[in-house]
């Protein structure tokens, strides 16, 4: 091969090379580009694509494929109305598609952040508190507050929480927890019956199912009483998930019911449901459910997401509270640790504590002056 022949052979080749490096976000159709990007399932993928250049950059913006990732991940984000940012000031004027564009960079920071911190933030403990409980038979020993103690008992003190009594086994249960962000990542759940090893036999007071909801506080509803001064939980809070029945073993252990996929709780409320009573208690033939602990994991974007009126259709604002690595700040809550006394929120917190850590301490009165004076005489 002469040298014309070679060179000719070269350029054909850098030809080729050069057409399987092109560009393909400025060479193939919009439809084909979006296609191909939309197969980046990992939110690291994504943000390296819009890295590459800024025409990749300003592609990845307009066609909102963070956007698009985080509904293909989290269905439940279809609800989100709008997007706020924390200080954010009203729009200054100008023209519609420069407003347009300002829109999708704001929805492009807020939902790689969203999608990053779904993906990357540590599995953790995600209940905040215990609110209440459909029904309690004796307060405060057997409140609802004890399941936040991973702890059958303190000391010489069982620790559980224990319903009322009921003579039919239809009668179901439920326990309402506070989540630690208005955004959590849910993966699974864990409850440990308790067992009455006080009792003849120690009975397991477990139920036969459990179900779990996952919502938020219907802002629009005023609380309203029920009989006896209850909360109806149903009347208050709007349920966006709702999982299957777990059938629930009669065994003192921490029982796991891991969700077929991540589900995504919006509104930071949980709802545990427990159907079918299974044990009786034999001094009154009643039955009963009780729960030593109850444990949720998954990945909170409490410090970094904030949900904004929820309405009865479900649609709700999504307020982003800082820009922050969402795995940055959960890294540096855990450094800085967290005080083994919870800030008691109301008189029940503080009776109930106050019984499970009684206070060993002997009051010594004081000695009165007709004491001091009758001592004084006989000396």
């Amino acid at each position: 091969m002469n040298h014309d022949e070679s060179s000719s052979a070269s350029n054909r080749v850098n030809r080729v090379l050069s057409k399987k490096r092109m560009d393909f976000v400025n060479s193939l159709d919009t439809d084909m580009s979006v296609a191909i990007l939309s197969c980046l399932d990992d939110p690291s993928d994504l943000v390296r694509a819009s890295a590459v250049s800024r025409s990749w950059r300003e592609f990845v913006i307009k066609y909102s494929l963070s956007k698009n990732l985080c509904l293909r991940l989290f269905h439940q984000l279809t609800s989100v109305d709008h997007i706020i940012e924390a200080n954010e000031e009203s729009s200054e004027a100008g023209s519609s598609s420069l407003m347009e564009t300002r829109l999708l960079e704001k929805e492009h920071r807020a939902y790689a952040l969203l999608v990053r911190g779904c993906e990357s933030s540590p599995i953790r403990s995600c209940i905040a508190d215990a609110i209440i409980a459909s029904s309690t038979d004796n307060f405060p020993a057997e409140s609802i507050l004890n399941t936040l103690e991973e702890r059958d008992r303190i000391g010489p003190t069982p620790s559980y929480w224990s319903s009322s009594g009921q003579h039919k086994t239809s009668v179901p249960e439920t326990l309402l927890y506070k989540l630690k962000g208005d955004l959590c990542v849910i993966t699974e759940f864990s409850i440990q019956p308790f067992q009455a090893y006080f009792q003849r036999g120690s009975p397991i007071y477990s139920s036969h199912y459990v179900r779990f909801r996952l919502g938020h506080h219907n802002s629009n509803l005023q609380d309203k009483k029920g009989e006896s001064g209850k909360i109806p939980v149903e009347s208050n809070y709007v349920w966006t998930y709702t999982s299957q029945e777990f059938p629930m073993a009669q065994e003192n252990r921490l029982q796991n019911f891991k969700l077929p996929e991540p589900v995504l709780c919006i509104g930071g409320y949980m709802l545990i449901e427990f159907i079918g009573r299974v044990q009786t208690q034999e001094m009154d033939g009643q039955y009963y459910i009780c729960v030593s602990h109850v444990k949720v994991m998954g990945r909170s974007l409490g410090k970094s997401f904030r949900v904004m009126n929820p309405n009865d259709s479900g649609k709700f604002g999504l307020k982003v509270m800082s820009y922050s690595d969402p795995q940055e700040m959960d890294e540096m809550e855990v450094e800085e640790g967290q005080s083994p006394f919870r800030p008691m929120r109301n008189l029940e917190q503080l009776l109930n504590f106050l019984h499970r850590h009684p206070l060993d301490v002997e009051y010594v009165w004081p000695e009165s002056e007709n004491e001091d004076d009758e001592s004084d005489d006989e000396v």
